[in-house]
């Protein structure tokens, strides 16, 4: 009080009278006239103003409302109130012990008014938002005189992906209630609070792109997804380059917050090169999520035009067929399907960025080649190619094998330590197939390492800087293991930033003639062979077959056919016997003694093949996954989809 008395009258105040975050506020408090006299803040708002700040305000009062019911009880017959205010310093919402909410009513403590520094001094609310970090404030450190009292506690809550502050959460009662606690009180229920935003954050951004989902089926306009906050959350494979066109720049892996896109912008104009024309609100069940920008290609429409008049003008060279159709990095794939092309055309499109992508496709259906292009086609080809496949691999194993270790980290490490798949991937592309099998509570590490670039060997304390891209792989459908449980919203959605759908073997109409000829030139070369043909039969036989291993199934098979036979031209006999048990063999006008084939569709075909293998394993589905070398995951998949449960247990019980 000594000290408040001499600074009002503008004499020295003792160096070790005040704590400097106090004498600070005063500072302040001073300089924007505050009346030190004052005896309480000013009335609150009109219901309806305050009512319209709470709908501004909703999201933050539905992370912290679970947090707020709690104050009910645990702050009963305690002499303190927890208040939530926001940005402006506006109480939102109160609770806590009832005769210190009549106490607290003499001072206008109440929703709707505004505890701001500039109004009513130095307080826990107001000053927690001038400096940003946990404040508590007692009794004559308060700078006016209505308030000396009060004590008080409060922090600001911020925003989980940012850090933007977005309110404060405070603790108060008369100044005999002082307790060191109530600092740590209001310090962690900001944590719960963000906590709830973050899980909140991810349903809403998980909504918002089911919405939005319509939207990216085919076209060759820029497509980018922005949430409720104005932050690109998804693009399609011509967004970064029509941008670009545009002077401006996209980059996911870092993303840049456009404010006018913002459903609270508050009116701020919109980026030069942004028209509000490209803009679509996306809404669900009336409630609007985010917004969607579709942005023209005129100018590489254009560009893609010239390249053939130029070829005209003898400018260019003549490519062959197969340079021509395959993007540069991807000659491993062998194609004339439409729908792989198109994706081949994507993945082209992606590889000259770091955003990670997420290669989609059935086991075998080509996810490494896929990823190999990504990283052959990028400007970071010169770094190392590092794949790690997650399936099958203990979680001590698979730790170990993305982060590393130093010497003497657990017994039976080696000596010297070993480096992470992460840290020798640094500087190039991080392959990591099956990413559905990672188990739940190492995901979290591998984000952080996305947001950060840091990466800790297991039994290290000092961090180590990494680069790198991440291409990741699944069969599974992550959004329904998400929904599950089983996968983690906010790593699914920094690994899905982009994704690439990589069809089956039996979507691909005439694929297989096409890889069958190639796989046969490739192994006549490695293994030293004559001349080699397939008979037509065959390759008929070959392509009524389900292929559930895809092309590696189909690589096998023809390579397996060519060392088992010594004829130039492999006829039907050539087939294995388990592709004939499956309805490979295609039916002969000549052979009419024999009855008609029994599988008439794709999906009874492999449902055929995967009932042979289970009757043949006795229910045994390790062996059997084996025997149709697929991957266990995939067999139990194919079990639910067939509905063929039932005669595991069958063969089991025999």
């Amino acid at each position: 009080m000594d000290a408040w008395e001499r600074f009002l009258s503008g004499s020295a105040v003792p160096s070790d009278a005040l704590r400097s975050l106090v004498d600070g506020s005063w500072q302040r408090c001073q300089r924007h006239n505050v009346d030190p006299d004052k005896s309480c803040a000013p009335p609150p708002v009109a219901e309806s103003a305050l009512a319209s700040l709470c709908q501004r305000h909703s999201g933050l009062l539905q992370a912290s409302a679970p947090v707020m019911a709690c104050a009910r009880d645990f702050l009963a017959e305690t002499g303190t109130v927890m208040a939530l205010a926001d940005t402006s310093s506006t109480i939102l919402t109160m609770e806590g012990d009832n005769p210190t909410m009549g106490s607290a009513e003499s001072i206008h403590l109440l929703p709707g008014v505004s505890w701001s520094e500039r109004i009513c001094g130095t307080n826990a609310i107001g000053t927690a938002l001038a400096v940003g970090q946990p404040v508590q404030i007692h009794s004559a450190e308060h700078y006016c005189a209505g308030i000396k009292r009060w004590t008080c506690s409060a922090t600001v809550i911020r925003h989980p992906q940012d850090g933007e502050i977005l309110g404060v959460v405070d603790v108060s009662g008369l100044s005999e209630t002082y307790s060191r606690q109530s600092l740590a009180l209001v310090v962690t229920t900001a944590s719960r609070i963000e906590s709830r935003l973050t899980l909140l954050e991810m349903e809403r951004r998980y909504h918002l792109l089911e919405a939005a989902l319509p939207h990216w089926a085919g076209g060759t306009d820029g497509v980018v997804l922005f949430d409720h906050r104005g932050y690109p959350i998804k693009a399609n494979e011509n967004a970064q380059a029509a941008i670009a066109a545009l002077g401006a720049d996209l980059d996911l892996a870092a993303p840049r917050r456009i404010p006018a896109l913002a459903l609270e912008g508050g009116g701020q104009a919109l980026p030069a090169w942004l028209q509000s024309a490209w803009l679509q609100p996306v809404s669900r069940r009336g409630e609007r999520l985010g917004t969607l920008m579709i942005v023209p290609l005129p100018r590489l429409g254009r560009a893609r035009a010239a390249g053939p008049m130029r070829e005209l003008a003898g400018e260019a060279t003549v490519r062959s067929p197969r340079a021509t159709e395959t993007p540069a990095g991807f000659g491993g794939v062998v194609t004339a399907d439409a729908g792989l092309r198109e994706a081949l055309r994507k993945a082209s499109q992606l590889a000259r960025s770091r955003v990670p992508v997420l290669l989609l496709g059935e086991t075998g259906a080509g996810k490494e080649e896929f990823a190999q292009g990504l990283h052959k086609a990028s400007p970071f080809s010169d770094g190392p190619y590092v794949a790690l496949n997650c399936g099958g691999l203990s979680r001590e194993l698979l730790a170990s094998e993305l982060f590393g270790y130093v010497d003497g980290a657990f017994t039976g490490a080696r000596k010297g330590g070993l480096v992470g798949k992460i840290e020798a991937a640094n500087g190039g592309t991080l392959f990591l197939d099956e990413i559905g099998e990672m188990p739940l509570d190492l995901q979290p590490h591998l984000l952080r390492v996305l947001e950060q670039g840091e990466i800790y060997r297991l039994g290290e304390n000092v961090p180590r800087k990494v680069t790198f891209r991440l291409v990741a792989a699944t069969h599974r459908d992550l959004r329904q293991e998400v929904a599950g449980g089983r996968f983690r919203m906010d790593f699914y959605y920094r690994v899905a930033v982009t994704s690439i759908r990589i069809p089956a073997l039996r979507e691909r109409g005439g694929d297989v003639r096409l890889l069958a000829a190639h796989f046969v030139e490739l192994f006549r070369e490695r293994h030293g062979l004559g001349p080699r043909w397939l008979s037509e039969p065959l390759l008929a036989a070959l392509e009524v077959y389900a292929w559930p291993g895809n092309v590696r199934e189909l690589r096998n098979v023809i390579e397996s056919m060519l060392l088992m036979s010594e004829s130039e031209v492999l006829g039907i006999e050539a087939l294995p016997p388990e592709l004939r048990a499956a309805g490979a063999e295609p039916a002969d006008e000549h052979r009419t003694s024999l009855p008609a084939p029994a599988v008439r569709s794709i999906a009874t075909g492999e449902a055929e093949l995967i009932r042979s293998a289970i009757s043949a394993t006795r229910g045994n589905l390790t062996k059997a996954a084996r025997e149709l070398d697929i991957a266990k995951s995939t067999l139990y998949q194919k079990l639910r989809q067939y509905g063929l449960e039932n005669e595991v247990k069958r063969e089991r019980g025999r």
